[in-house]
């Protein structure tokens, strides 16, 4: 095991400074989440990246915000600029449940503490370090500036918020993966130049001095959008498409006498630059302040290893896509056994990988066979509602992957925990090379790289719904059921197949969730990876939700918005609990789905073996 010094982590402390011998820091990154030196963390990875630029960084992780602002001060001012991240999470989502209940936890706080952060760390830490330094730049980043950067929902205010700029007072936002941006804007800053056509950022100006263009998109104003609905969600159908271009327009949006300008995003990274980011030199640990103590975020991943980035699902619920892009961009062999090598020296390690996989586990190196035609191509899914003829579906460069790693003295297995497209499994692709290695990857996944579950997502049975979700009809997850049982009987194996699913999604009646409890009694499934819909910024189910319309159709949604209408349908997942079953009973008759009752109710071995579980789990 490699022995590590204090200062083979990023300073977080003046006396960690001068043990460094730096006079003054070029930046100082704050962060809502614990500092984890590690590429899974986005201050680690920022931090690691300006420093093999040749700059001083320090990182202040989850600074006390409510005292006397010390470990705002501590530092002094930065050469170059502050840069502020609430963390890997909104967090609004990690402080809150759907029900807007405040959680017992945080998963990127030492000990789970839960009180380690403020509401939206983003505009406070922001408008802090403002009040200290004034003339100091601050940049924002990480996923809860990523998504707010334009006129956007907030389920926890129950209100439209204009751009996190407004609220903030920031002098810059990065939205996406920040890499290539930050860079930029340290040279910028370095040499004392302009920021405002840096790609990938946003910021704010006022509305008189702005030079448009005639390739601009202009989205309807935050003030429209507070009177109308129906302009709030045609806004993000622009915002969306923009969003997964090659090559896309500058959005501006007016907001009061100002005007948010969002710059185009770069190009994809290339597989020599996403290596360069994975391979600088990590110590893969939390910082020595917090021996003794557990980041359980930490130990989720610290096993684990991430082998792309980016996601073409265009899942309507998921912000994947819209931060980290949908062109997916792949690590290079040689990186990724690198990395697995250096997971191998950690000192808990026994042999097992917990991961070896990304945003979704089986879209390595897959991209468009013609990229002409990608660059033209503004469609938020590849694979939706079919897959793209042009997509090359190819498990081959994936499978080489995973037998290298394999083959690696000293690793005993390799699971995947990240969630598997089984639509692209499923997929004939025409060409038989392709679709053989598609049956093979199926069949290795299942024989061994499965811990005795293997998770994936359907989200839910109803045709209309997933539509709407842009997920794959129901029918594929069962063909997927099929094969899976089929080839854990072949092996003589038991593992379970674990499907999760969301209720309350817009278009979901409680109709849908009944029949759905009936599809799943005939599977004989008891849900228990199961969640109600979260809206979250910058989705198109959000603003479905939000707005009552499809953003590309401006058609009516409908979604269930009270307490009441989540929990009738929230009930339906566990309709083998013997405490729900008068509830559903009646409700299915309240809605005219009598005919439904003896499908859940009327005996059988499903139900028998579901009463038999749920007494069991009472006991």
């Amino acid at each position: 095991m490699k022995e590590y010094r204090l200062t083979d982590w990023q300073p977080t402390t003046k006396k960690e400074v001068e043990l460094r011998g730096w006079d003054q820091l070029d930046v100082i990154l704050f962060s809502g989440d614990a500092y984890v030196d590690h590429p899974s963390f986005g201050a680690a990875v920022i931090g690691r990246i300006l420093e093999a630029e040749g700059l001083k960084v320090a990182i202040v992780p989850q600074p006390n915000w409510r005292d006397d602002l010390r470990d705002f001060r501590k530092l002094g001012r930065p050469r170059l600029f502050f840069g502020v991240s609430a963390g890997a999470m909104d967090s609004m989502v990690n402080k809150y449940t759907a029900n807007k209940r405040l959680r017992s936890d945080d998963a990127y706080t030492p000990d789970a503490r839960p009180d380690m952060r403020p509401e939206y760390p983003s505009i406070v830490y922001t408008q802090i370090l403002k009040q200290l330094f004034p003339d100091v730049p601050v940049i924002l980043g990480g996923i809860e500036a990523s998504m707010r950067r334009l006129t956007h929902y907030d389920y926890w205010q129950d209100r439209l918020r204009p751009s996190i700029l407004c609220d903030s007072g920031a002098d810059l936002l990065i939205y996406g993966m920040g890499e290539k941006p930050v860079k930029e804007v340290a040279r910028r800053l370095d040499m004392g130049l302009a920021l405002n056509d840096i790609p990938q950022t946003a910021y704010l100006q006022t509305s008189d001095s702005i030079v448009p263009t005639n390739t601009d998109i202009r989205l309807y104003s935050h003030e429209e959008c507070l009177k109308d609905k129906r302009k709030q969600a045609a806004n993000f159908r622009y915002i969306e498409e923009e969003s997964n271009k090659m090559e896309a327009a500058r959005i501006l949006q007016d907001t009061g006498r100002q005007t948010v300008v969002v710059n185009p995003p770069y190009p994809p990274m290339t597989t020599a630059e996403l290596d360069h980011s994975f391979d600088l030199p990590y110590t893969r640990l939390p910082h020595p302040k917090y021996k003794g103590k557990r980041i359980p975020a930490y130990d989720m991943i610290k096993h684990s290893v991430n082998i792309h980035r980016g996601c073409f699902g265009g899942c309507a619920f998921c912000t994947i896509s819209a931060h980290q892009g949908k062109f997916i961009v792949s690590r290079s062999k040689e990186s990724i056994v690198r990395e697995v090598k250096a997971v191998m020296e950690l000192p808990d390690f026994k042999g097992n990988l917990t991961d070896l996989g990304g945003p979704s586990a089986n879209m390595y190196q897959m991209h468009g066979k013609n990229q002409e035609l990608c660059r033209k191509c503004k469609r938020p899914s590849c694979i939706h509602p079919k897959v793209c003829p042009n997509l090359c579906t190819d498990h081959r460069p994936l499978l080489d992957i995973y037998h290298a790693v394999e083959a690696i003295p000293g690793i005993k297995r390799t699971f995947i925990g990240s969630g598997v497209r089984y639509d692209l499994l499923l997929h004939c692709s025409g060409d038989a090379a392709t679709d053989q290695a598609a049956d093979q990857y199926t069949r290795e996944l299942i024989l061994r790289h499965v811990s005795g579950r293997l998770k994936v997502a359907p989200e839910h049975t109803s045709a209309r719904v997933l539509h709407l979700m842009r997920k794959p009809p129901f029918k594929q997850f069962e063909a997927f059921k099929r094969i899976f049982d089929r080839i854990n009987h072949e092996a003589g194996l038991r593992q379970q197949l674990i499907p999760y699913f969301i209720s309350s999604h817009p278009g979901c009646h409680e109709e849908d969730m009944a029949e759905l409890a009936v599809i799943t009694r005939r599977l004989d499934f008891h849900l228990e990876q199961v969640q109600d819909f979260t809206p979250t910024p910058m989705t198109i189910s959000t603003e479905a939700w939000y707005t009552g319309f499809h953003p590309y159709t401006l058609e009516p949604v409908f979604s269930a918005r009270t307490q009441r209408e989540k929990l009738a349908q929230r009930q339906f997942f566990f309709w083998y609990k013997p405490e729900e079953r008068q509830n559903i009973v009646r409700e299915l008759k309240r809605i005219g789905r009598a005919d439904l009752v003896n499908k859940l109710y009327g005996g059988g071995q499903p139900y028998k073996k579901a009463q038999e579980t749920a007494t069991r789990k009472k006991r």
